[in-house]
């Protein structure tokens, strides 16, 4: 594949909240560019994205799934994401490998809660997007207040490139801004044909106010462009189209357009932008990865002659196999080709390679940078690994991983499902991130651990669809952390008996109480001889391990800063590294035990929507449930509630809304961060409630 072929590659991803059309696009995506013969659609469970019975059954996407089309000279790889805050994972790491992404909103409902997540997940990784306000053919829609909410709550500059023709059931086509020309999809072929006609008479004010804000907005790009703006000269449409995919792959505005795909009008132009505006892999910075031994920086760009450079953003595993979604930035990826995990230390084989239809998949010989393919193979490979020519190591960054926050335990029914209970979790584990399984030390209860009930649920559905294992499940519990109230100094002795003789570690720690949502910091001292930076390693893990299992109740510890103050030893005499990493284990355990520890609770941030006669209602509720309402506005007849619950109060909460609101209130909610959990639950778990913070205590 030549440089130009590279240029004509599009990696894009879908995103947007629950329900607001992302895999409805996809559909007509694939089948206007000759993908698909037939139309999926979601209501009827026959989209061809969500393949998973699970997806079928309850018309939500739960797994970012990967397809290829051509559209005119360009090849675009599409990514179509889940929309549910359970499966954000699906969405961040899918992010983390796209050059562009459109980004879908209601134009009834607008910018709701997990539209915000996924536009920041998409910031986090400077992801230029266009947008598509859907739904145009809606009672209640209204573009121009979704434009607002853009501005307001995204901190985004929206750039409006269409014009409605006809409103919420008169919708029936668009006027394109930079053209001058009007839009329509023909009713007699499901909006194929696609016609340009000349923009009539009672629209030509609005478009000429709408040409000079776009042209305002791609003056900033185009110093012709501002020149011909401030003089009043007429703006030729290529000219603006080269000014706007500048100001688009910088992110600093974003192309609005409008459409209805379920009635099959506005995604052919969709298409147009994604290969006008939106980059290709030749046109983004140069990347920078960190040598496995030094952490020395180097920066490469996508070149299919340098040393093969990929990240692995998703596993599945098929009947224990695994196929690993991977994401080429550099070099080329051959079938049979030995490459090196640099992160795990691993050698894998390459031995076949897939450009992957959903579920469908086309074996390829050879994939080349910019290009996103799936591997058979990989043994080893984990989500956010890299895989590098073996003469050439380097790691790229990985993929943020949210905490899981809902935890259950499960039982297996029978003998048969008890033996085969583990292992096929494992396979669950390769595939997600966010996933968890441990024992209850007390019980021995297999607990899983998750992003929210959905999660879960998803998960001992699969098991028993796909694998067959049947298994009984208690009730959904709240994934708490463990934070320090003050400041702890200790100094741990550690002994030990190793090869026959004692031996000793010695280390002065300073444990320190940071803010909520800062996780956990660890300070290490400079190695200075015989103390070497592989001993240093050593204590750090064991630090990991003391933060990961908790000092009281067996939940994490977090917003904690770990000094190593000091490692004292004889002169030219060094421990060894076991002993090191258990002396670290070990006083980091007991010194939080001496920080006046607590628990923090995961809080939720919830959008409740009901109508105006239930608000009383709702609000009651939400105040017997330790809700604090931090907005309410109107979103047409319904009235809109933003506040912060515990997730311990959440569950059931659909049911109580419902029955309160006679099934016309709905709401939905993302993880906001951990906070202090109520008196009442640090005493169930042993803890004193609230105390003062602050003071230091030496051990």
């Amino acid at each position: 594949m030549t440089a130009s072929d590279v240029s004509h590659i599009r990696n894009i991803g879908i995103i947007s909240h629950i329900d607001a059309g992302k895999t409805t696009v996809t559909e007509r995506i694939l089948f206007y560019s000759g993908e698909t013969h037939k139309m999926g659609e979601v209501h009827d469970g026959q989209a061809v994205m969500d393949w998973m019975p699970q997806e079928q059954e309850r018309g939500i996407t739960i797994t970012a799934s990967a397809t290829s089309c051509r559209w005119g000279e360009h090849r675009i790889n599409l990514i179509d994401t889940p929309g549910h805050i359970d499966f954000t994972i699906e969405v961040e790491r899918s992010v983390r490998v796209l050059d562009g992404a459109v980004a879908i909103f209601s134009a009834v409902e607008g910018v709701q809660p997990q539209s915000e997540l996924v536009w920041r997940q998409a910031d986090r990784y400077r992801v230029p997007r266009v947008c598509l306000i859907n739904k145009m053919d809606r009672l209640g829609a209204d573009h121009e207040h979704v434009l607002r909410q853009m501005e307001q709550r995204l901190a985004a500059r929206p750039v409006l490139l269409q014009l409605p023709v006809g409103t919420e059931g008169g919708f029936s086509g668009v006027i394109d801004v930079v053209e001058e020309e009007m839009i329509v999809f023909s009713e007699t072929d499901l909006g194929r044909t696609v016609e340009r006609k000349p923009v009539p008479l009672q629209h030509e004010e609005a478009l000429r106010n709408a040409r000079l804000a776009v042209t305002e907005a791609a003056a900033d790009f185009d110093d012709q462009v501002m020149s011909d703006f401030l003089e009043g000269r007429a703006v030729e449409s290529e000219r603006l189209k080269l000014a706007l995919r500048r100001g688009t792959i910088s992110c600093r505005i974003f192309p609005v357009l409008l459409g209805s795909a379920l009635r099959n009008k506005g995604v052919q132009p969709v298409l147009d932008a994604v290969c006008l505006f939106l980059p290709s892999p030749l046109d983004l910075p140069a990347m920078i990865g960190r040598h496995p031994g030094s952490g020395e920086a180097e920066s490469f760009s996508c070149d299919a002659n340098l040393p093969l450079r990929a990240l692995a953003f998703k596993v599945m595993a098929e009947e224990g196999r695994r196929l690993t979604y991977v994401r080429i930035y550099s070099g080329r990826m051959k079938q049979g080709a030995s490459v090196l995990n640099p992160g795990r230390g691993a050698g894998e084989r390459i031995r076949h390679l897939f450009r992957m239809h959903a579920h469908r998949r086309e074996e390829v010989p050879e994939a080349v940078a910019g290009d996103i393919v799936a591997v058979a193979g990989c043994q080893a490979t984990l989500t956010g690994d890299t895989l590098c020519d073996p003469e050439h190591p380097l790691l790229l960054e990985g993929v943020a991983v949210p905490e899981p926050v809902v935890s259950v335990a499960v039982e297996a029914k029978g003998a048969e499902d008890r033996g085969n209970l583990l292992g096929t979790l494992d396979y669950f584990q390769w595939e997600d991130p966010t996933f968890r399984v441990h024992e209850d030390k007390e019980t021995g209860q297999t607990i899983l651990t998750g992003m929210g009930e959905l999660h879960l649920e998803i998960i001992v559905d699969r098991l028993r669809r796909e694998y067959g294992v049947q298994v009984k499940t208690g009730r959904p519990r709240v994934v708490y952390r463990e934070a320090l109230r003050r400041e702890v100094v200790r100094r741990e002795v550690f002994q030990t008996i190793a090869e026959r003789r004692p031996e000793q570690a010695e280390l002065l720690l300073r444990l320190t109480p940071t803010s909520r949502g800062s996780g956990v910091r660890i300070i290490l001292p400079t190695p200075v001889a015989p103390i070497t930076p592989e001993l240093l390693a050593a204590v750090e893990q064991g630090i990991m391990e003391a933060c990961h299992g908790g000092c009281l109740t067996g939940y994490a510890m977090t917003d904690l800063e770990v000094q190593v103050v000091e490692v004292p030893v004889e002169p030219g005499v060094a421990p060894s590294e076991p002993v090191l990493r258990g002396a670290a284990q070990r006083g980091v355990v007991l010194a939080a035990r001496e920080g006046k520890p607590m628990l923090l609770e995961p809080i939720m941030k919830l959008e409740l929507e009901t109508p105006a006669d239930y608000l009383g209602k709702v609000l009651g509720g939400l105040q017997q449930k330790r809700g604090k309402v931090e907005g309410l506005d109107r979103r047409g007849e319904m009235e809109v509630v933003r506040a912060s619950v515990p997730l311990a109060e959440m569950f059931g909460y659909m049911t109580e809304l419902r029955s309160a609101t006679k099934g016309r209130a709905s709401y939905t909610m993302e993880f906001q961060g951990f906070d202090e959990a109520p008196a009442e639950v640090q005493e169930r778990f042993g803890l004193a409630g609230k105390g003062r913070s602050g003071g230091i205590t030496s051990g």
